[in-house]
């Protein structure tokens, strides 16, 4: 494997493949709980490689799935570029400091036939051996506000 960038080192802490559980709330759909396996990886360049999918907890059936690009600025700062195959497009900007990421959308943008986001914020932050993630969203006419949460461990 390539040596990592000596950019992306404030990331280190994310590399692997991680798998967990979530839950998710939001005021126009059924709370529900879902498994996730979120990846970050690297090949030398000043970025890391982020993947992203759930399944729902009792069905197994795809939920959501995501794919992006954290690129670290120097000095903490970060900034996330990220789709969805549902049609949106995030950007966001933020920092990392020590084993926190915290992220806020400078733009969304969907395609025409994807739901109305206008704005999300992102956390991942490593607690002792957990992943924790949370995600924020306004939506269809609605707030920012909680939608996600989940905990995951580093698979061997």
């Amino acid at each position: 494997m390539a040596e990592l960038h000596p950019v992306c080192a404030p990331l280190a802490f994310l590399l692997g493949t991680w798998q967990g559980t979530g839950t998710g709330i939001y005021p126009t759909i059924e709370d529900f709980s879902y498994t996730e396996e979120a990846s970050f990886a690297h090949v030398g360049k000043p970025f890391v490689a982020y993947g992203q999918k759930t399944r729902d907890a009792d069905t197994g059936l795809p939920l959501h799935a995501e794919a992006g690009y954290l690129r670290p600025q120097g000095d903490g700062r970060v900034e996330l570029v990220l789709v969805q195959p549902s049609g949106i497009v995030e950007l966001l900007e933020g920092t990392v400091e020590g084993s926190t990421v915290q992220l806020a959308s400078t733009a969304v943008l969907g395609t025409a036939s994807a739901k109305p986001v206008t704005a999300t914020e992102r956390r991942i932050w490593l607690d002792g051996d957990v992943l924790r993630s949370s995600v924020a969203m306004a939506a269809v006419g609605r707030e920012l506000q909680h939608h996600v949460v989940s905990e995951m461990y580093r698979l061997p």
